[in-house]
């Protein structure tokens, strides 16, 4: 049964209290900054030739934002590793990130062992757990976060972080005045377009997430840059609607998956294809996506663009995940469902735990 998104219906349905951390995300992105500018860092500088960050779940989606936000920026290849195994490419002149917010992720925790073998430079980021001791007992740089939060709510500690780290370290452009004007944006779009208490006509989370409703949201943007948006968008919906999303991303989707957009046509009418814009995207992109609307239009589907805000990149691609992040909590509340809880994760990690 649809829920209505009341403010006596969020208290009701939100009992983790979900809300609290989102609305508070624009202090979250402050603290992290406030952490990186006091992280010691237990290695001289060198020489890098690769970075990789090693994580999975909602530990591993800042090293994509970090990666997707220095496509540009990095005159070095970031990857992701979200595996027990590292590449063979890691070495003595790989700089690797250990991310898991728990400190107890089994698949982070095998990598980590691997980067110490292969001589790597490691920096961990966790709020405690066995990376914590782990590093304190190789004296591996650790850096510590506020625990207590679901580890997809810890985004901002898990993104900024490093990428103030890979400033200092120069190998990435200084982001101070960035993260300033992103908060400044953040606070701005959760006062006149977020908050619970502004109703539906001016709230683009709750408007999209009642058109989002009982429908499957197929999510494309561009991948560069914007990758992570759409990583993010679907992993919430997951997370926290409790429902199932796809994605593709331009302009791979129209080499491919936009043929696949004439059957079956009875379930066109249960899609909605969300896209995630950007002003400043490249501009051949800008005209795919507009094609590409326009070829889903004549198929009967519904279309919903969201657009990025901000003055500066940073802020553009955090503006379009705090969008996302508010239309699936919203979702969670239509479905009535609490977003907190991931269930089927404990279930799994607790069957994982056995077979040991």
């Amino acid at each position: 049964m649809k829920q209505s998104l009341t403010q006596q219906n969020l208290k009701r349905l939100d009992k983790s209290n979900m809300l609290e951390l989102l609305l508070g995300f624009p202090d979250q992105c402050r603290a992290a900054q406030a952490i990186a500018k006091e992280a010691k860092i237990n290695f001289e500088k060198r020489d890098f030739s690769k970075i990789v960050f090693c994580g999975l779940g909602g530990s591993a989606i800042g090293a994509d934002l970090v990666k997707s936000y220095a496509y540009f920026e990095s005159k070095l290849v970031i990857s992701v590793c979200r595996e027990y195994e590292l590449p063979a490419y890691v070495d003595n002149s790989t700089l690797v990130f250990i991310s898991s917010y728990s400190g107890n992720t089994e698949e982070t925790l095998s990598a980590y062992k691997q980067a110490k073998e292969k001589g790597a430079l490691l920096i961990a980021i966790s709020s405690g757990g066995t990376l914590k001791d782990y590093a304190q007992k190789d004296n591996i740089t650790f850096i510590g976060i506020p625990k207590g939060l679901p580890p997809r709510c810890a985004l901002g500690y898990m993104s900024i972080i490093p990428l103030c780290i890979l400033a200092d370290l120069g190998l990435v452009k200084d982001v101070g005045l960035s993260l300033n004007q992103t908060v400044k944006v953040l606070e701005e779009l959760k006062t006149n377009n977020l908050d619970p208490k502004i109703g539906q006509k001016d709230n683009i989370a709750k408007s999209a997430a009642l058109k989002l409703l009982n429908k499957l949201a197929i999510i494309y943007s561009s991948s560069i840059h914007f990758d992570i948006c759409v990583t993010r968008l679907r992993g919430q919906i997951a997370e926290n609607s409790k429902a199932l999303a796809w994605s593709h991303l331009f302009p791979e989707m129209n080499h491919n998956e936009i043929v696949g957009w004439q059957n079956p046509k009875k379930l066109f009418k249960d899609l909605v294809v969300v896209m995630l814009r950007d002003n400043d995207m490249h501009p051949r992109v800008a005209k795919r996506m507009d094609i590409t609307k326009g070829i889903l239009k004549k198929e009967g589907v519904n279309i919903l663009e969201i657009y990025s805000r901000g003055p500066n990149l940073l802020s553009r691609i955090f503006s379009l995940i705090y969008i996302g992040d508010f239309i699936s909590y919203y979702l969670a509340i239509l479905y009535g469902i609490d977003p907190t809880p991931v269930e089927k994760v404990t279930y799994l990690k607790n069957k994982l735990a056995e077979e040991k």
